[in-house]
């Protein structure tokens, strides 16, 4: 008996140990360079196999080793045994480099900030459920890619019409070309339905419907028997949220058209004349031209976010997004204007010539002769802090990183000296802005037109010479936007992604563009609204549409997993092979005219916040031009990020007061609109 008891009792441990996971870890920061810590682990108890839930989410739940984690932050490992026994573990990679102690100390920040711009209040108040479900799995093609040049026809159905499948089935037999046969497998379990019959093309290379079509390459679906829920690699379900700063900014070009009664509609033909210069007046207060003035607020709009941006929109969102990227576009033509508007009325011209304008002076003076003197101060000083710290992240940082990086892509003499690009960038950048708005208008208005020709043109010649390809790819983007059975997402999932593209892009409502205008040599604060409005239209429903359409006319917006410049650099380089050289060459000097134009936006806002005297604005100017090499020679990552964010959060002070004093602009709108009729504007002799 005592035999018995001492084996029962030793086989009770061994399975109590048995039972506990041990885990060891080795955890590794591999070079200086952010977001590059790797944690291995080393399992064992238990009953095998493990499963590891990561907090990172681009980690599979069968990996043992997250990779790309960012130096400084924790992350959460939760195991599991097949038994469900589970112990959890917390690492973090110690930094090293100070850029890792940046980047690790931001990454919360933007975290806390992203919280709120992209806060879902739909899903918060549970009037949708923003969790994506699949209700089916789509059966491409073995090995298909848009590069591909064969024709696929389906040669023989191993599983029949409604027949039920489990994962790894057979499924059909396809031939390619003048190659062998294929033998289609299933990846999922449920019930097949045919997409093409028998004997029946797939997909022709050829054929410029197959080439545009959106998903061509399927033959079948599998229906699930219940809708899946789609998950990260590490088991998180994946959300299509509606981001709240794009319904704030949506919401407010739509009240200020509706407002100004469709001001982007009726006003296009005179903010034409505007800015051709034909109502010009040589002795109106002010710096600098109409068009010197739109040139300058261009420049600061387009940029990377025309080329990366929109490739990751359009594989996002399909051919459908370009549609709402449009709708949009026109919509935020009507914020410019109310912002432009206000930015001319409520500016500050100084005895020497220089001028003070934008939201800081009108959600100051136009809320407080509202008698909201107190909120007005307020808003005005946010605007101004998130302003400053916009300017040297996303309109300065970032410009000069990402140029750097597009340009070492392509001339390999660069890799490794991003500190010497930052420096000569920081001359050129410094040659210009010493000057002043004059000096930076007059670059602007040459570089402007060039970098906007170039791109055009390359872009027309890409769509002509793919012309058969139009009617096909029209059809893509209308159905793409109404058919939700064809949509990534669904079609508020479409809709939300060409919104959002267009919102960030263009950034109407965000009050930016309002502080270039103040500087227009006008009488009449309105004539200036006319001129910015033209602002969207030019960097959405022109140069974004054009990337847009390139994308589809080549096929590139079905490949998915490349960056968004380098997507548009290959579907560029499908028709010229040496365009990417050119592109590379067009970033730059989309990046350059941003940072000039971003230097003037954060200085008119640092002077805001610690004076107006000329030493002041040096001192900005220099500490700019550093940020200039430090944008070009480190990674900063999350600091980045962080930035950038502020440039959207600058719509919340910005839209609050536009709403406040819409009905003000309104009124100088019908005002004018009367002087314009009677002819009692200044207008140039014909010649």
């Amino acid at each position: 008996m005592k035999r018995f008891c001492t084996l029962v009792l030793s086989c009770f441990f061994l399975n109590l140990a048995a039972q506990d996971l041990q885990v060891k870890e080795s955890i590794n920061n591999p070079s200086t360079n952010i977001n590059d810590g790797v944690v291995r682990l080393s399992v064992s108890g238990g009953t095998p196999p493990y499963v590891y839930k990561w907090s990172n989410q681009g980690t599979p739940l069968s990996s043992d080793k997250a990779t790309g984690l960012t130096e400084g932050i924790p992350y959460t490992v939760v195991i599991s045994d097949a038994r469900g026994n589970s112990v959890t573990r917390v690492y973090t990679v110690p930094t090293e480099a100070i850029a890792e102690i940046f980047n690790g100390t931001m990454t919360p920040a933007v975290n806390a900030l992203g919280d709120v711009l992209f806060w879902d209040p739909f899903a918060a108040f549970g009037l949708y459920d923003p969790v994506v479900y699949a209700e089916k799995k789509r059966v491409p093609i073995p090995g298909w890619s848009p590069e591909v040049t064969d024709r696929f026809v389906l040669k023989r159905w191993i599983a029949a019409e409604g027949q039920k499948v489990a994962k790894g089935d057979a499924v059909a037999v396809v031939s390619r070309g003048a190659g062998s046969d294929i033998t289609v497998m299933a990846e999922a379990a449920g019930t097949v339905n045919h997409l093409v019959a028998e004997g029946g093309v797939i997909y022709d290379a050829n054929n410029p419907e197959d080439v545009i079509q959106q998903g061509a390459h399927y033959l079948a679906e599998i229906h699930y028997d219940q809708p899946v829920v789609m998950t990260h690699p590490n088991g998180d379900p994946i959300s299509n949220g509606i981001p709240f700063i794009v319904i704030w900014l949506v919401l407010g070009a739509t009240f200020f058209t509706l407002r100004m009664g469709f001001i982007n509609i009726r006003g296009f033909r005179h903010s034409i004349d505007l800015a051709k210069g034909k109502y010009d007046d040589p002795d109106a207060p002010g710096q600098v031209t109409h068009f010197q003035a739109l040139a300058t607020a261009v420049s600061g709009t387009v940029g990377l976010g025309n080329i990366a941006g929109v490739a990751v929109a359009v594989s996002l969102g399909g051919a459908g997004a370009t549609f709402w990227m449009i709708v949009c576009g026109l919509l935020g033509m009507s914020s410019k204007f109310v912002e432009c508007t206000l930015g001319v009325k409520y500016r500050d011209i100084l005895p020497d010539g220089r001028v003070f304008g934008g939201p800081m002076n009108y959600l100051r003076y136009g809320l407080e002769k509202r008698n909201l003197k107190g909120l007005g101060r307020v808003l005005a000083g946010v605007f101004a802090v998130l302003a400053v710290g916009a300017s040297f992240g996303g309109g300065n940082m970032f410009q000069a990183n990402q140029s750097f990086e597009q340009l070492a892509g392509q001339f390999t003499v660069l890799q490794g000296n991003g500190f010497w690009f930052g420096v000569v960038t920081a001359i050129l950048v410094g040659v210009v802005i010493i000057g002043g708005i004059r000096s930076i208008a007059k670059v602007t208005g040459r570089v402007v037109p060039l970098m906007a020709t170039i791109y055009v043109l390359a872009a027309l010649a890409v769509i002509i010479m793919n012309i058969q390809n139009i009617g096909p790819a029209f059809s893509a983007i209308v159905e793409g936007a109404f058919n939700p059975g064809a949509l990534k997402g669904g079609i508020i999932g479409v809709l939300v992604v060409g919104f959002q593209r267009a919102a960030f892009s263009n950034e109407a409502g965000v009050g930016s563009a309002a502080i270039a205008h103040s500087t227009a040599k006008t009488n009449h604060p309105p004539s200036e609204g006319f001129v910015a409005l033209l602002e969207p239209f030019i960097d959405t429903v022109v140069v974004c549409t054009l990337t847009a359409l390139v994308l589809i006319f080549t096929g590139m917006h079905e490949v998915e997993g490349m960056a968004g410049a380098q997507l548009t650099s290959d579907a560029f380089g499908s028709v010229f092979s040496w365009f990417p050289y050119v592109l590379g060459i067009a970033v730059f000097l989309f990046a350059f005219s941003t940072m000039i134009s971003w230097s003037y936006y954060g200085m008119r806002a640092w002077t805001y916040l610690f004076g107006k005297s000329k030493k002041v604005e040096m001192a900005y100017k220099l500490l700019f031009l550093v940020f200039v090499v430090i944008g070009a020679s480190v990674s900063l990552g999350a600091v980045l990020d962080f930035s950038d964010m502020m440039i959207l959060a600058m719509s919340f002070p910005n839209i609050i007061g536009l709403y406040l004093m819409s009905g003000e602009v309104r009124a100088d709108l019908d005002q004018y609109f009367k002087k314009l009729k009677a002819n009692q504007l200044f207008k140039k002799a014909a010649k």
